[in-house]
């Protein structure tokens, strides 16, 4: 078996909930030393008792966020606590948090508190709403911004209520934006020798995300709204359909996908019609146009329309999250892992997308809570049985 890309890598993790482990579970899956710190005096990371399905401080949930790392239990807010840290940070490459923007200052998070103790370190922090301005030390989650970045605006049928996406679309790309940061700080550590430090927030990362309904919003007389049936602001055919059993969602943003499309419709006036010639016209004669298509679309089941259109127009159809994990494409990809557990048995997880020789292919389950205190403080520091007990005695460690 080959070398994993990240092996040797050591990342310190002060995270919990959802974003920022989901960014540093992708770094453990590719073989890097993935340490999670955890503090005693809360029962360590929240995520270990969100509902449904939970054990004993353990949970799926917590699961799917955390495979592959080790666990320390450490208290940061005591003096003794942070000796500790930083004695860690010296066999460490990088510090990854994602807490509230004042707390990394708080907790010696920072490059400017750490760069005594290792001056290549690199430590990267996800927060909410940033590190400065009036709302760095407000918490933040996916759904606030959601809202906060103008999403759910955009998000459900226009007679209805603003509403959000139905995955964690904001947690998720700032677990996936906090990780190219870190890397990139950690490659130019590996060049200059020097760390630093790495900010984003999830408020940066959804408006980031705005792209170009951001620069028509700003440069233009233009203003997002809610589409009906999931219609792409601009371009049609672009949208979900209702078919016999279901829906299919077709994008049609190259003329040949239009022409193609009203061809396996079976619609040839369509093509004739200068009012449809266009996009410039779909769009503007839209209301006389997709009736005509939600007619066609209803009269055979999603799956005779995926026949028909395969290969000639872009399309899928709107699954389910059961169908679309058991949908051969997924299968194809492996994206299903297995992974042991000792209290939940086999669990089935998703895999991280990204493909690359080494990556990690049986990824171990997520650690209970400091399962590796003692076995880390010992093979990475030296420190003696008589040290960890005062520690533990102590409640520095749990």
């Amino acid at each position: 078996m080959s070398r994993a890309p990240l092996e040797g890598l050591r990342i310190l993790a002060v995270s919990q909930f959802g974003a920022g482990p989901f960014g540093t579970q992708m770094l453990a899956d590719l073989g890097a030393d993935v340490i999670k710190i955890e503090d005693p005096g809360v029962g360590g990371d929240s995520a270990r008792y969100v509902p449904p399905f939970q054990g004993a401080a353990d949970s799926p949930y917590f699961q799917s966020f955390n495979r592959g790392k080790r666990s320390v239990s450490l208290n940061l807010r005591h003096p003794d606590g942070q000796a500790v840290f930083r004695d860690l940070v010296r066999v460490s490459d990088g510090v990854f948090n994602n807490t509230r923007g004042d707390l990394p200052d708080k907790l010696g998070l920072t490059y400017e508190a750490l760069k005594e103790t290792n001056p290549r370190v690199v430590c990267c922090s996800l927060t909410g709403y940033g590190r400065t301005g009036p709302r760095a030390g407000e918490p933040a989650f996916d759904y606030l911004v959601q809202g906060y970045a103008g999403y759910m605006s955009v998000t459900g049928e226009p007679d209805g209520p603003p509403g959000k996406c139905g995955v964690s679309v904001i947690d998720f790309a700032g677990g996936y934006a906090a990780m190219v940061g870190l890397m990139v700080g950690l490659f130019d550590a590996q060049r200059t020798g020097a760390g630093r430090d790495v900010d984003v927030s999830l408020l940066d990362t959804a408006v980031s995300m705005l792209s170009y309904f951001a620069v028509w919003t700003l440069n233009h007389d233009w203003i997002a709204e809610r589409t009906r049936h999931s219609a792409h602001q601009t371009l049609v055919p672009a949208q979900n359909f209702p078919t016999r059993d279901g829906w299919i969602v077709v994008f049609c943003n190259k003329d040949k996908f239009w022409r193609d499309l009203v061809d396996a419709l079976g619609a040839p006036e369509l093509a004739d019609d200068p009012r449809f010639g266009t996009f410039a016209d779909r769009f503007t004669h839209r209301e006389a146009l997709l009736p005509r298509l939600r007619a066609r679309f209803v009269t055979r089941t999603t799956a005779e329309w995926l026949e028909r259109l395969r290969g000639r127009v872009p399309c899928a159809p709107v699954n389910d999250v059961r169908q679309a994990l058991a949908d051969p494409q997924v299968r194809a990809g492996d994206m299903i892992v297995e992974v042991e557990h000792p209290e939940f048995g086999t669990l089935r997880e998703v895999r991280s997308p990204v493909r690359t020789e080494g990556e990690v292919r049986r990824p171990l389950r997520a650690p209970r809570l400091g399962e590796h205190t003692d076995l880390i403080l010992r093979e990475l520091l030296s420190y003696s049985d008589s040290t960890i007990e005062r520690l533990r005695a102590g409640g520095i460690i749990g």
